[in-house]
């Protein structure tokens, strides 16, 4: 033991080597069982090895040589052995209890494993009919791997049966339990690294079984995984103590149960004593709670599945560790190509897992091992829960039209546009009990969404207190998901929808970055999957981004950031999607379009708080089917050239805009002003760059090729340059947006401080506009002045003066 080491860890007990030692204390395996499943074992394994080796001879029907290797070699073989281990012993379960079961791989980046179970089960070759059962077949099969114009290296959205890449690490948890919420019958078998264990994301959302309904909900069984390194590194987890591991988690909420060792004889035996143990506690659970109608959080059981990195691979090579230690997380032997030593070691290794027993000569799984696995969508690699899209049934939509909010004359009536669209919302829940839901971190409630819990409350399996009842809105069998983890409320999200159904995030603006790089991974999935035939299309993923910085105010800097859509925007123009509603009716019709919409990633940008309406439904739907158009009855060009054009997106900016040109028409009245509102972001971009986008000719019908553009904007204004690059007249557009100013303030003095209120853009507008002369001048400081004794007034009282907080459209 290491002088360093802890009093209660001897290295014997957190050892991957040696005879199984298990918690389950069962042989349940014949002899002839334990042979086939050892036999089917070593048949994966070299499949394994021949992804990521070789693009001829796939059955060493000849000696190894050079050329039969690829010329790069890129993969990862440490976590193989452990998820194939385990993917062969569930498939015993799923014809024993005829279980309906995906294999979610937390180390995706081990994809040889979940694609060597695609190709023994026949789904591979019913998919990719040239990846055949055959030689031929096997040698493509092998060479596509990590190889230009083939498959990537994790379980990629081409992977049969796949709905989680891995390759991004932190995700695999929250996603299985968003694929087994409104699931009742579906087990996700579920893969977990000991690299992932130490993410932020993976830590949070193993308290999922806490809004787990065994009634209503399927169940994750996790496997964790230590094979005890990383890419050059210790895990963390492979180097405590049993009882701190089992503390962790019994305190999560899990019973844990051990399987570790190297031997395959009793590792074998262990690992199917555990599973069906595991399997066993599970439908009891479920059985328990359906019969007696009350629901319950069982201790539900998970699996610490210990064995060495690269698992049958050389223990050592040149006298270095290989087996059991960091240099079996990729390519195990790498020099294979230019030392003829370690080529012979590769090619006795791969003999050594007797391909020429357990594939005929025409290379297809002798029958005896072919029969081991499930059939047809029982197969794991077949099952459509993980092709979510042949699954997904379009949702009861109500007529959104109903939900209008009364606008007789823009820019005049204040209404909630947020919580008059979160009855519209309550709605969509009552008819869609069992394939929508509404996800968010802890802020349904603040975001003005409560109305929804009238046909949904919050899912709860912890303990209730007596004050829950007095407005606590919590429930057993409750649509709406909260949980203080933008991470897990994603991951749930995106497990919901890839598993065909439908749902909402709702989510403070400033804080949705947390969630940044899950979104990027979700829109490389989708946008993949638009590329493989046989995926079909889910439910597209919708983020609604309230509470916004232009009213968080009162919470200071660090609730002001509105960059989220620049990372959005960064994203492919097949997937994504942004939308800012100026207003109630046009939040409606933009919400009922993204949830009807299919492989998108949509975002939707609206502010929670009471704000000027504008426009009528019919309007409203007119305006979002356009994504931007000239707003007549606030332009006073109409049969003229336009003096000046001001634009504006978002609501906020919206009505600062608004009030600007109302400065401008009132100050000089013979001045023509045009005012343009975009809904849709990406009608900015040139129609070659997106398909939602304007041609040249429609953007300077609106625009205008030659006139000054004042151009207030949501966000980071240099977004807006960024989409209009190579606009005609694209010199002449000045935007204002947020530019990282920010303190505890008034909603009027955040807006000065950036440059955003209605008094800077109107002297914006007159400085952009010399022919004005003495007289612009005049009006620039009149209007200067009213700007410092609004600012002066907040500094003194705390709140801006009334004439702004009650401003209506004039005109």
């Amino acid at each position: 033991m290491s002088p360093h080491a802890s009093d209660d860890v001897s290295v014997e007990s957190i050892s991957p080597y040696g005879t199984a030692r298990a918690t389950v204390k069962d042989t349940p395996l014949s002899k002839e069982e334990a042979k086939k499943i050892d036999d089917y074992f070593k048949a994966s394994l070299y499949l394994c090895l021949g992804m990521l080796y070789l693009k001829q001879n796939p059955l060493l029907q000849e000696p190894l040589k050079v050329e039969h290797l690829k010329s790069r070699l890129l993969g990862h073989w440490g976590s193989d052995a452990g998820q194939i281990f385990t993917y062969i012993h569930f498939n015993r379960l799923i014809k024993k209890y005829d279980l309906d079961s995906i294999f979610i791989s937390g180390p995706g980046h081990g994809a040889p494993a979940v694609l060597s179970q695609a190709y023994l089960e026949g789904t591979y070759s019913e998919v990719y009919p040239d990846k055949s059962e055959d030689v031929e077949g096997m040698r493509r099969f092998f060479k596509q791997f990590s190889f230009p114009g083939g498959i990537g290296s994790h379980a990629t959205p081409e992977t049969p049966g796949s709905l989680h890449e891995g390759g991004e690490l932190g995700y695999s948890i929250s996603h299985a339990f968003g694929t087994v919420y409104d699931n009742p019958d579906l087990i996700a078998l579920t893969m977990v690294g000991d690299g992932e264990s130490e993410t932020g994301p993976l830590a949070t959302s193993w308290h999922s079984t806490k809004f787990l309904n065994p009634i209503t909900d399927g169940a994750v069984l996790p496997v964790l995984h230590l094979n005890g390194y990383k890419i050059n590194n210790p895990t963390v987890l492979a180097r405590i103590s049993h009882k701190e591991i089992e503390s962790l988690f019994i305190g999560y909420g899990w019973t844990p149960y051990f399987v570790e060792g190297s031997d395959p004889e009793t590792m074998h035996q262990a690992m199917a004593a555990t599973l069906e143990k595991c399997v066993t506690d599970i439908r009891a659970y479920q059985k328990q709670a359906r019969e007696s109608g009350k629901a319950f959080r069982p201790h539900w059981p998970m699996i610490v599945l210990r064995s060495p990195k690269g698992w049958t691979g050389p223990r050592k090579v040149d006298d270095h560790y290989l087996e059991g230690f960091w240099r079996a997380h990729q390519i195990p032997l790498p020099d294979v190509a230019t030392n003829a030593a370690h080529l012979k070691l590769l090619e006795n290794w791969m003999r050594s897992y007797e391909p020429e027993k357990f594939f005929d000569e025409s290379g297809k799984l002798i029958p005896e091992l072919k029969e081991l696995a499930p059939q047809g969508n029982r197969r794991m690699s077949a099952n459509p829960v993980a092709n979510g899209g042949l699954l997904k049934k379009p949702l009861h939509m109500p007529d959104f039209r109903n939900y209008a909010i009364e606008v007789h004359r823009g820019g005049t009536t204040e209404a909630p546009s947020m919580s008059n669209m979160a009855i519209f919302i309550r709605d969509i829940i009552a008819a869609n009990q069992t394939n929508f839901r509404l996800f968010g971190p802890d802020e349904t409630e603040s975001n003005k969404l409560g109305g929804v819990y009238q046909a949904g409350k919050k899912v709860w399996m912890g303990e209730y207190f007596e004050e829950d009842g007095d407005g606590g809105n919590l429930d057993f069998t409750g649509r709406v998901m909260e949980m203080l983890s933008e991470h897990t409320c994603e991951g749930w999200l995106e497990g919901y929808t890839l598993s065909g159904r439908h749902g909402l995030l709702n989510s403070y603006e400033p804080f949705i970055h947390i969630i940044d790089s899950m979104v990027n991974q979700h829109c490389k999935w989708i946008e993949k999957s638009q590329e493989v035939e046989w995926r079909a299309k889910v439910a597209s993923l919708n983020i609604l981004l309230t509470a916004t910085v232009w009213r968080q105010d009162h919470n200071g800097f660090t609730h002001q950031d509105p960059g989220f859509l620049d990372v959005v925007a960064n994203k492919s123009p097949e997937v994504v999607r942004i939308y800012l509603p100026p207003d109630g009716n046009c939040l409606l019709s933009c919400m009922d379009h993204c949830l009807r919409s299919s492989n998108y990633v949509n975002v939707i940008v609206a502010d929670k708080q009471n704000h000027l309406q504008y426009l009528d439904m019919e309007a409203a739907v007119e305006h979002c089917t356009k994504g931007v158009g000239i707003w007549d009855w606030a332009s006073n060009d109409q049969g003229c050239d336009p003096d000046l054009v001001m634009a504006s997106c978002g609501d906020v900016p919206t009505m600062e805009s608004l009030a600007a040109t109302a400065l401008l028409r009132e100050n000089l009245p013979g001045l023509k002003i045009r005012f343009v509102n975009v809904v849709d972001l990406f009608k900015l971009v040139p129609e070659s760059e997106h398909a939602h986008g304007l041609s040249d000719r429609e953007y300077s019908a609106i625009f205008t090729n030659d006139k000054p553009i004042i151009f207030n904007f949501h966000s980071y204004p240099w977004l807006i340059h960024r989409l209009t690059y190579k606009r005609p007249g694209q010199h002449n557009l000045h935007v204002r947006g947020y530019k990282e100013k920010g303190n505890i303030d008034t909603p009027l003095e955040l807006a000065i401080r950036n440059q955003t209120d209605r008094f800077s853009l109107a002297i914006d507008a007159i400085d952009r506009m010399p022919s004005l002369g003495n007289t612009g001048a005049a009006t620039r400081e009149k209007l200067l002045n009213a700007q410092i004794r609004c600012k002066n007034e907040a500094y003194e009282n705390g709140i801006d003066p009334k004439m702004l907080q009650e401003w209506v459209w004039p005109f």
